[in-house]
């Protein structure tokens, strides 16, 4: 064969594999959710209260004063505890321990819900304190989900605790 002739099919056998994977890239369909659904998402990380309290004047007097803070608290934080009710059934209730060996690292919270298209009312509640009872944050949020749409809900307590987005 000559050169030419080698040239020619090498470019018919570059032009087919381009085609091919370009093909191959695009079928078959592949979706992540089925037709008519959205995900709601409640993933947060949040670190829960620690325990505090104040030293007394006779504690402080007994500690050289580069050191006499007021305030002295443990290093384990409180798990946090977290509810989600949608359309006011109960989605969601867990209790999160915090991370790490110590139990000082923050709590964290992923989980998607999968639901049809339409119109929700989404309740969130948090308690991140030692008390027994009620919560320390409540949201109530209402949604209108689309097909295909992906709803993320955050918790950040420095902007204003639960965030819908």
């Amino acid at each position: 064969m000559s050169r030419a002739t080698h040239l020619v099919l090498g470019a018919i056998v570059t032009t087919v594999m381009i085609a091919g994977t370009a093909l191959l890239s695009s079928w078959p369909t592949y979706r992540t959710l089925p037709e008519g659904v959205g995900v709601v998402t409640l993933s947060f990380s949040h670190g829960g209260a620690r325990n505090c309290r104040e030293r007394t004047e006779a504690e402080l007097a007994k500690l050289p004063p580069t050191l006499r803070q007021t305030e002295v608290c443990e290093r384990k934080r409180q798990p946090v505890y977290v509810e989600m009710d949608i359309d006011n059934e109960p989605v969601y209730r867990a209790s999160l321990p915090p991370s790490g060996i110590a139990r000082d690292g923050p709590s964290r919270v992923y989980e998607r819900f999968v639901l049809p298209a339409g119109d929700y009312e989404i309740a969130v509640r948090l308690r991140d304190t030692s008390r027994t009872e009620g919560f320390d944050d409540v949201a109530v949020y209402r949604l209108s989900l689309s097909a295909g749409q992906s709803f993320v809900i955050d918790f950040r307590r420095d902007t204003g605790g639960f965030i819908f987005h």
